[in-house]
């Protein structure tokens, strides 16, 4: 039985039998690895919390006919700190949920691996008021890298510069100018302001996010317009993120 070494974020854990679990990984190249720790729910078991979500740890995996078995874990980045606070815990779950939903087994993309542990990263060290900015930025981005990276400032029909135009097509991923909105483009509300702080949060690192300055109230319309765009290119339900979009604007008062 072929074995490997990976460098993995954990995702998800699902209990498996009485004692073992299977635990859903992004590994380093942004393939997804599910694989079974034998064991891992027995008092003591060497796995512990080596593979609780959110932990970025080097494995020794081992190929099976259906599912991986990992044999060895040891962790490079634990993330406590994420863990043991309940508003950085949700936030990084929408992280979670959104790889898992994301990523393939043996379809790599490197860069989402990258853009995993810079967000969590700054999940950790981060403020409760800067959550928001960052979930909607890593979403952005996360988007960005599986081909729908928003355009922000020309007409999705002709190309033209939108300027102060507020309708913008989700399907198209753009604003549209006053002369094609009336084309039939299914269109939410995205003032010039909003796109600006989208635009700011696409450009900028993960740990300069919580830095970019704006008011809560357009914080939360830059993450509206995001949530909305992830709900119409992600084909699946995003549980993690519904939640967090029930309690974002209580974070931010």
């Amino acid at each position: 039985m072929a074995s490997r070494h990976v460098r993995a974020l954990s995702l998800k854990k699902t209990k498996l039998g009485e004692t073992d679990l299977i635990v859903t990984f992004l590994a380093e190249d942004g393939c997804q690895i599910r694989a079974v720790a034998k064991g891992a729910r027995k008092p003591g078991s060497r796995f512990g919390g080596r593979v609780e979500p959110f932990v970025v740890a080097d494995l020794l995996v081992h190929e099976g006919r259906s599912l991986d078995t990992i044999s060895d874990v040891e962790i490079v980045t634990a993330h406590a700190g994420v863990r043991t606070d309940y508003d950085k815990a949700t936030a990084a779950s929408v992280v979670a949920d959104f790889l898992d939903k994301v990523s393939v087994e043996c379809q790599a993309e490197d860069r989402l691996f990258g853009l995993a542990c810079a967000t969590l990263d700054a999940i950790e060290g981060a403020s409760a008021g800067s959550l928001a900015a960052l979930v909607t930025a890593f979403l952005l981005k996360g988007l960005a890298m599986h081909g729908y990276r928003p355009q922000l400032f020309t007409c999705a029909s002709c190309g033209a510069d939108t300027g102060e135009s507020t309708l913008f097509s989700l399907e198209s991923a753009a604003p549209l100018c006053e002369d094609c909105a009336s084309h039939g483009y299914a269109t939410v509300i995205a003032p010039r302001v909003v796109r600006d702080l989208v635009s700011a949060y696409m450009r900028a690192r993960m740990v300069e996010v919580p830095g970019i300055e704006a008011p809560p109230r357009l914080v939360i319309d830059a993450f509206v317009l995001t949530r909305g765009l992830v709900g119409y290119h992600i084909p699946a339900r995003l549980k993690a993120l519904e939640m967090y979009a029930s309690s974002v604007g209580d974070a931010l008062r």
